[in-house]
């Protein structure tokens, strides 16, 4: 189980420079080792803003965008192009402004493409078993990195406290209902996918989400109360925060990065 590492920026805007930077050059070194660059996308303020500063940056030209692969660590079941999917804000703050092959690609099904939210949900679990290779060593891909948002409870992806999705340590993809964050039907990977991961990096900007980075990163914090705390990736685990979110951490965590 690795170490989180916290690193802590002077504001939101340094915040998503720096993991666009760190994910140019993290993406540039998996596509020289292996050929091909596995990324796993968040929603949310910050996530999405990371990928527009990736746009924004020349160094996405260092990218080959034909040999990335693009995954969703949780989607809204609603339909395609609806503004409320992250697949649509991701598309518009990066993907749809870069050469990337369509075909690796790879959205959670809403609606408009499946007869049913389980559908979804047993579909996108399939197709994560179909990419899986002998060198990820288990049933889903060990993903290159992994982006997550944390709620102000402490939730990541669609993982919230006490939930169904929280005690499940069997299957990779679930589907969640009742979701207590409109809108109440979503999938989601689950923490043996997300912790599958070589890289993990949980992205937090803001005071509201003090809160939640602090019980995380508590040393009793367990994953159904607080199922951020449950997040460990396979080499690497980074808690990148603005001074906003870091407000209630003990001065020895994290240190400045930017």
């Amino acid at each position: 189980m690795t170490e989180r590492q916290v690193l802590t920026h002077v504001s939101e805007a340094a915040l998503a420079a720096s993991a666009a930077a760190r994910l140019v050059t993290t993406v540039v070194e998996r596509q020289a080792a292996t050929g091909v660059a596995r990324l796993v996308l968040t929603g949310g303020g910050i996530g999405t803003a990371v990928l527009a500063a990736v746009a924004a940056t020349p160094g996405r030209d260092a990218i080959d965008w034909s040999a990335i692969d693009i995954w969703w660590g949780d989607e809204r079941y609603l339909p395609t192009g609806h503004p409320d999917r992250n697949e649509t804000g991701a598309r518009a703050a990066l993907l749809d402004l870069v050469p990337i092959d369509p075909d690796r690609v790879h959205p959670i099904a809403g609606p408009d493409r499946t007869g049913s939210l389980d559908q979804a949900a047993d579909e996108y679990a399939r197709l994560l078993q179909s990419q899986s290779r002998l060198e990820d060593h288990g049933p889903v891909p060990g993903f290159d990195i992994l982006l997550l948002g944390i709620g102000p409870e402490g939730h990541v992806a669609s993982i919230f406290p006490e939930s169904p999705a929280s005690h499940e340590w069997q299957r990779y993809v679930v589907a969640v209902t009742g979701c207590p964050k409109p809108p109440p039907m979503r999938v989601t990977m689950t923490l043996p996918a997300i912790n599958a991961a070589r890289q993990v990096w949980i992205l937090a900007s803001g005071s509201a989400k003090a809160r939640a980075v602090r019980l995380m990163l508590e040393p009793g914090a367990g994953p159904l109360q607080v199922p951020a705390a449950g997040v460990r990736g396979h080499d690497t685990t980074l808690v990148l925060v603005d001074q906003a979110a870091a407000s209630l951490l003990p001065p020895e965590f994290g240190r400045p990065e930017a």
